[in-house]
C-alpha cells in the first residue's frame, strides 16, 4: 500500500460529517420549536430551504420573495432567526472537529505511519535523509516554539458559550463509540439535544463590554480546558515516534533526549498600546493570575500522585538522594503532618509528596493574597520559592524509582508533571509588554532634563540620540531621578519598568517575556527603552563590574516603510558598543518582531508577504554578521488578510536558514478558540506547528536549501505590481474609504463587545491610517469582499506573464517548487472561496452613492474574477482549492447558510442606520443594534473568521 493510498484511507467521509451535521441540525430545529415556537421554526425553515435552494439554482422570483419576508420580520423575530444560523455554525464547526479527530485516532490505532506533520511522519522523513539519534537530540535542543496569545478584538464567543460548546462536542463524541446499543443511542442523543438547548438559552453576545480583567482570565481558560492535558500528550506522542523510527537504548530508555521546547508567551495585561485599560496593576495582575492558575494545576497532579506512587520501604530501595531530601524536609515535617511528624515513614514517595503538596500550597496561598490586594512575603522556609526547587522534587523522585527498576512508573504521571514545570514553571507564559515608541521617546524627553539638563533631546538628530542615550545607560551611576516633577505619563511609563523588575522577582525571571516596541523607526527608539529598563534596574554593572540586562527589546517592524528600514536599525543597534554588551549579558538573541497585519493593510498582500519574507533574510544576515542569535517574532492574525494559514506550512514557508530552530508568533481571535478548545485538537496544532519548526531548521544540522535566484526576481517584480494595483484601489481611488465604511458594518463592530481596546486610533476619521488592521480585515470579510487577502494577485500575475508562455511556465515552477510562492497562492484561494461577489454586490447597495458604488464594487469584482483565473492557471487546477477537498467541502457547506446571514445583516445596516439618522438624541435605543450584532458574530462563526 502506497503513503497516499494508506492517507486515503483513513481520510474523513463526508457521508459520516453530512449524517452529523443533519443530527445537529434537527436537534436544533426541536428545540427551537419546542422554545420559540412554530413561527421562529417556520421562519428559519423557509429561509434555510430557500438559500439552499438558490445555491442550486437562482431563481431571482424567490430571492425577491425571501428578501420580502427577511424585511417584515420584527427585531425581535430577525434576533431569534440569526440565532438559529450562528448556532448552527457552531454545531458544525463541533462536527468538523470531532471528524478530523476521529480521523487523526483511526491513523493512530493502525500502527501505520501518520499524517503529514505528525511526529511520526517528520521523524520518518528525518530519518529517511539520515539524520542520525545524535543529529536529531541536538535539533530538538535548539528548538523553541512559542504561540503568544493575544487579546486582540476578534473573538466573537464568549468563554461560557465555549464551555457549553466543549460539553456538546464531548457528548457528541460519546456517539462514536463502537457496538452502541439503540437504547444507549437514544439517551446520548437526548443528552445532546439538552447540552444544545443549553446552548440556545446562553446569550453569546456580551452585555458589557470586557474589561482587561476579563480577557485575562480568557486567556488563561484555555490552559485550563487543554493545554494542561495536551502538553505531556504532545511529548508522548514525541517520545513514541522516537521509540518507533529510532529504537531504545537496552535499558530502555530512549536514544534520544528531549528537551522543554513547547512555550507559551501573552500579551493580555501586557500590551498598552492603544489601550489606555492596561495599567501597570493590570500588568501585575496578569503575572498573579497565571501564577496562581498554574500552582492550582500542580497541586491537583501533586495530589493525585500521592495516591499513585505508594511504594513501600520494605519493598523497594529509594536512592540516597532521594533519602536525603526527605530528611532536609523534617524541619516542616510538625507543620505538615500536623504533629504526626512520623507519618508515612514506610512510604517515602507519599510523605516526600504530602510535604510538596504542603509547600506549593505556601506558596499558593501568598499569590492569592497579592491577587487580592494584600502585602503578603512568601514564608521561605516552607513554601516553594521558585519553579526550579519543586522540579528538582520531582526529578530526585523520578530518579529514584528508576533506581529501584520502576521505569515505567515514572513515565506515567510523573513525567507528565514534569513536562509541565519544565513548559509553565511557576510563571505559566511569558508575559510580554508592548508600548508605542512616540511614548518612550516622550517619557526620555522630560526625564533627560534631569539626567543631563544641558541636552534637548527633541532637537536631537539621530546620531545624536544614540550617543547621548549610550553615555547614559553606560555612566557608572545615574542622578536620582524627581519623580514629583514628572508628568504623569512619564511616571506611569516608569512604573511599567518597575512592575517589570517586581514581577520577575515573585513569579520567575520567566515570567516577563520580552519588550516589543511598535512603530519602531530608528535604533534610538530601542536604545530609550533600555535606558528606562536601565532606571528600574534591569540593566547595568553588578558590584563587580560584570554587566547584567534583564531586559529583551524587540523592535516592531509593522508598515511597508518599516520594512524597508530594517537595516538602518539593526545595524545601528548591533553596532553600538554599549547595546551590544548588554545583549550578551541577556544571552545574545535580539528577538525582531515583525507586523504582518500593518502590512497588509498598508501595500497589499503580495508587498506585504514578499517584503517579510525578504525582510527575515535582511535581519537574520545582519545578526550572523554581529555574532548573534536572532529570534523572529511573528504577529500574525488569524486571517490571511493578516498573516494567518496553516501553522506547519507557513513555517516550512519562511525563508531557508532564517527560523533556526525558534519561532515565536501571536495567536488571535477565533485562531485562539479554533486551536485550543479541545485537548484533542491542542495536540494536533501544537505537533504540526512543533515538526514546522523542526523541519524548517534542518540548516542547524544539514547545510541549507537556497531560493533560485530567477524565482526571487519574478517575485520582487510581482510584488510590486501587486502593491501597486492595490494602492490603485485603496489609496489612489476617490472617496474609496467612504465605500468601506459605507458597505461594511466596520461602524457597528465598535459596538460589539468583544475586546477592551478601541477598533480605531481616532474616532470620526475616516482614513486608512485611523483604523486599525483587525477591523479593516473584519469589515471586508463580513462584506464578502475578503480583498485584503487577493486584491493585486490577479493583475500582478496576468501582467507579469503576459501571453508568454516560458513565463507561465515559470510560474508554474514556482508554485510546485518553492514554499513560499505556494503557501501564499494556497492560502489566496482560500481567500477567494471566501469572497462571494454576488453578495458582495447587495452590500455595495449600501453605499449612500450608487455611482460610487458601482465604479469601485466592478474594480473589485473584475480583480476577483481576474484573480481566481490566474491563481487556478499557475496552480493548474480546475476549481479553487481543489487540493484541499476536505476545506473546500467545509467552506462549501457553509454558504447557503452565510447567505440569510448576509441578507439579514445587509437589512439590519439598512434599518440601524435609518433609525440612527432619524433618532431624535443618543437616549433612543436603536432596537437593530442587538440583532445587527448578532449579525456580526454569526457571520465570523460562519467564516470561520474575524479578524
Amino acid at each position: 500500500m502506497t503513503r497516499s493510498d494508506q492517507h486515503d484511507r483513513f481520510l474523513p467521509k463526508d457521508k459520516e460529517l453530512r449524517a452529523r451535521v443533519r443530527l445537529f441540525g434537527e436537534l436544533l430545529g426541536n428545540v427551537i420549536h419546542d422554545l420559540e415556537g412554530q413561527a421562529v421554526f417556520d421562519a428559519v425553515e423557509k429561509l434555510r430551504r430557500g438559500f439552499v435552494s438558490l445555491r442550486k439554482d437562482e431563481d431571482p422570483d424567490l430571492r425577491r420573495q425571501l428578501m420580502a419576508d427577511i424585511t417584515h420580520f420584527d427585531a425581535s423575530l430577525t434576533e431569534r432567526v440569526i440565532r438559529a444560523f450562528s448556532i448552527y455554525f457552531s454545531l458544525v464547526n463541533i462536527a468538523e472537529e470531532d471528524l478530523f479527530y476521529r480521523w487523526r485516532r483511526a491513523q493512530v490505532s493502525s500502527g501505520e505511519p501518520l499524517w503529514t506533520g505528525s511526529f511520526d511522519q517528520t521523524l520518518r522523513e528525518l530519518h529517511g535523509e539520515g539524520v542520525t539519534a545524535e543529529e536529531l537530540e541536538r535539533l530538538l535542543n535548539e528548538l523553541h516554539y512559542q504561540p503568544v496569545f493575544t487579546a486582540h478584538p476578534t473573538e466573537a464567543r464568549r468563554r461560557t458559550t465555549m464551555e457549553n460548546q466543549r460539553r456538546v462536542f464531548e457528548t457528541a463524541d460519546r456517539l462514536n463509540q463502537p457496538g452502541l446499543g439503540e437504547e444507549e443511542r437514544r439517551l446520548i442523543t437526548e443528552e445532546l439535544e439538552t447540552q444544545i438547548q443549553i446552548l440556545w438559552r446562553t446569550n453569546e453576545v456580551r452585555v458589557k463590554k470586557p474589561q482587561v480583567q476579563d480577557e485575562i482570565k480568557y486567556g488563561l481558560f484555555y490552559f485550563e480546558e487543554s493545554l494542561f492535558e495536551a502538553i505531556p500528550q504532545s511529548y508522548r506522542f514525541l517520545e513514541k515516534a522516537i521509540r518507533r523510527i529510532y529504537g531504545v537504548n537496552p535499558d530502555g530508555s530512549l536514544p534520544v533526549r528531549i528537551p522543554a521546547f513547547l512555550h507559551f508567551g501573552s500579551w493580555i495585561g501586557g500590551d498598552r498600546d492603544g489601550n489606555p485599560n492596561v495599567t501597570p496593576e493590570v500588568t501585575e495582575l496578569s503575572c498573579r493570575l497565571a501564577m496562581e492558575q498554574v500552582l492550582r494545576e500542580y497541586l491537583k497532579r501533586v495530589n493525585h500522585l500521592r495516591n499513585v506512587l505508594t511504594h513501600s520501604s520494605f519493598m523497594c530501595q529509594p536512592s540516597q538522594a532521594f533519602l536525603d531530601s526527605l530528611d532536609a524536609d523534617s524541619n516542616i515535617a510538625n507543620a505538615v503532618f500536623q504533629g504526626a511528624s512520623d507519618r508515612f515513614e514506610s512510604e517515602p514517595y507519599r510523605r516526600k509528596l504530602y510535604i510538596m503538596r504542603y509547600r506549593l500550597r505556601e506558596t499558593l496561598d501568598t499569590v492569592v493574597r497579592r491577587v487580592r490586594g494584600e502585602a503578603a512575603v512568601l514564608p521561605t522556609n516552607s513554601a516553594y520559592a521558585d519553579a526550579q526547587a519543586f522540579l528538582n522534587d520531582l526529578k530526585l523522585i523520578r530518579d529514584s524509582l528508576v533506581s529501584h527498576g520502576d521505569r515505567n512508573i515514572a513515565s506515567g504521571a510523573l513525567t507528565d508533571l514534569i513536562r509541565l514545570v519544565e513548559t509553565f514553571g511557576f510563571h505559566l507564559h511569558h508575559l510580554d509588554v508592548r508600548q508605542e515608541s512616540t511614548v518612550h521617546s516622550d517619557a526620555i524627553a522630560e526625564l533627560l532634563g534631569q539626567l543631563a539638563p544641558d541636552t534637548d533631546y527633541a532637537a536631537l538628530d539621530e546620531t545624536g540620540r544614540q550617543q547621548a542615550l549610550s553615555e547614559l545607560i553606560a555612566v557608572e551611576n545615574l542622578p536620582e531621578v524627581d519623580r514629583k516633577a514628572l508628568g504623569e505619563s512619564t511616571r506611569e511609563t516608569l512604573r511599567v519598568f518597575e512592575v517589570i523588575q517586581s514581577m520577575r522577582r515573585e513569579v520567575g525571571p520567566d515570567g516577563i517575556g520580552t519588550y516589543v516596541i511598535s512603530m519602531t523607526h530608528a535604533a534610538s527608539h530601542v536604545l530609550e527603552v533600555l535606558l528606562l529598563g536601565r532606571l528600574a534596574g534591569l540593566a547595568g554593572n553588578d558590584e563587580e563590574g560584570n554587566p547584567f540586562c534583564h531586559l529583551r527589546i524587540s523592535p516592531l517592524f509593522e508598515t511597508i516603510e518599516d520594512l524597508l528600514h530594517v537595516e538602518d536599525v539593526l545595524e545601528g543597534l548591533l553596532s553600538n558598543p554599549v547595546y551590544a554588551r548588554l545583549l550578551a549579558a541577556s544571552g545574545n538573541i535580539q528577538d525582531v518582531m515583525l507586523g504582518y497585519s500593518d502590512s497588509c493593510k498598508d501595500g497589499g498582500i503580495l508587498a506585504s508577504s514578499w517584503n517579510l519574507y525578504e525582510a527575515q533574510k535582511k535581519i537574520v544576515g545582519i545578526t550572523d554578521r554581529f555574532g548573534v542569535r536572532c529570534q523572529l517574532f511573528h504577529g500574525r492574525g488569524g486571517t490571511v488578510g493578516r498573516g494567518g494559514g496553516p501553522t506547519h506550512e507557513s513555517i516550512l514557508a519562511q525563508p531557508p536558514a532564517t527560523v533556526q530552530g525558534r519561532i515565536k508568533f501571536t495567536e488571535q481571535g477565533e485562531v485562539l478558540s479554533y486551536k485550543y478548545s479541545n485537548v484533542e485538537t491542542a495536540v494536533y496544532e501544537l505537533g504540526m506547528g512543533a515538526t514546522g519548526v523542526m523541519l524548517a531548521s534542518r540548516s542547524l544540522i544539514r547545510p541549507p536549501r537556497k531560493d533560485r535566484d530567477d524565482y526571487r526576481a519574478t517575485m520582487h517584480e510581482l510584488a510590486q505590481a501587486g502593491e501597486d494595483a492595490y494602492r490603485e484601489l485603496i489609496d489612489r481611488t476617490e472617496r474609496v474609504l467612504d465605500y468601506f465604511y459605507e458597505i461594511t458594518p466596520v461602524q457597528e463592530i465598535g459596538f460589539l463587545n468583544i475586546g477592551s481596546r478601541p477598533s480605531h486610533r481616532r474616532k470620526t476619521d475616516r482614513s486608512k491610517s485611523s483604523i486599525r488592521a483587525i477591523p479593516w480585515v473584519f469589515g471586508w470579510a463580513q462584506a464578502r469582499h475578503t480583498l485584503p487577502a487577493w486584491y493585486g494577485i490577479g493583475t500582478a500575475l496576468a501582467q507579469w506573464r503576459g501571453d508568454d508562455p516560458e513565463r507561465l511556465a515559470q510560474l508554474q515552477r514556482m508554485y510546485q517548487e518553492w514554499p513560499f510562492f505556494r503557501s501564499l497562492l494556497s492560502n489566496c484561494q482560500m481567500a477567494l472561496t471566501k469572497a462571494d461577489m454576488r453578495t458582495a454586490a447587495e452590500y455595495a447597495r449600501l453605499c449612500s452613492d450608487p455611482e460610487l458604488a458601482e465604479r469601485i464594487y466592478v474594480l473589485v469584482r473584475e480583480e476577483h474574477s481576474r484573480t481566481v483565473t490566474e491563481v487556478l492557471r499557475v496552480a493548474q487546477l480546475d476549481r479553487l482549492m481543489d487540493e484541499t477537498p476536505l476545506l473546500a467541502r467545509s467552506l462549501q457547506r457553509r454558504n447557503p447558510y452565510l447567505d440569510p446571514l448576509n441578507s439579514i445583516q445587509i437589512h439590519l445596516l439598512r434599518e440601524s442606520r435609518q433609525f440612527d439618522a432619524e433618532a431624535d438624541d443618543d437616549t433612543d435605543e436603536n432596537p437593530w443594534l442587538s440583532p445587527l450584532l448578532r449579525s456580526i458574530n454569526a457571520i465570523a462563526a460562519g467564516m470561520r473568521n474575524t479578524g
